[in-house]
């Protein structure tokens, strides 16, 4: 687990983006899972994809899914059987604490609902590697220590986290090196 911290622009989310290859590098060099990022073909990089979770600071949920949808698409993407998808969203929106909500398309969800709907799409097909950018950003306390807490489990059962962040609360609470960013270079690894 790391936390990626630094100043507004100062390239958290330009950082992530090339990790999760939404963006790529105009040099140097990206080995991401143990593959090289560069020499992967484009039906390989796919498949990549589907083993990183994104929790996106704008939520970035399907406007015409229900949560329940939203939370079981990268599963259906995956070709997971149905029992499968309904028995982790089920699982998975109860922990995020939404299990009455499940009906509910995006716009009838408040921000922090919104927020825990994607960070359970993030996590419900238990990825190698979660990027989370700002994912307590909406969240009351007490719903930010739970998610902190699935984050955290996660990471013990072997994913690899990486969560952005400028609650410096968060970072107390929870130990993980931080890497610090600032004006697009990386000042501070520990």
């Amino acid at each position: 687990m790391r936390w990626l911290t630094g100043p507004s622009g100062a390239g958290k989310t330009s950082l992530l983006k090339l990790i999760y290859l939404a963006e790529h590098p105009a040099k140097g060099h990206i080995e991401l899972l143990g593959m090289p990022v560069a020499q992967i073909p484009r039906n390989q990089a796919s498949l990549l994809r589907r083993r990183i979770g994104v929790v996106y600071q704008d939520f970035r949920l399907l406007g015409q899914l229900n949560a329940y949808d939203n939370i079981a698409l990268p599963m259906r993407l995956a070709r997971r059987s149905e029992t499968q998808i309904h028995a982790d969203v089920i699982e998975i929106i109860k922990w995020v604490g939404l299990s009455h909500r499940q009906e509910a398309l995006p716009f009838e969800l408040s921000g922090g609902e919104q927020q825990r709907i994607a960070i359970a799409r993030a996590v419900v097909g238990r990825p190698k590697l979660l990027i989370a950018d700002e994912p307590t950003g909406n969240l009351d306390d007490d719903q930010a220590q739970r998610v902190m807490l699935l984050l955290t489990a996660l990471n013990k059962l072997g994913t690899t986290v990486i969560v952005a962040t400028h609650n410096h609360t968060l970072i107390q609470r929870y130990p993980a090196p931080v890497l610090r960013i600032e004006s697009g270079r990386l000042v501070h690894d520990g």
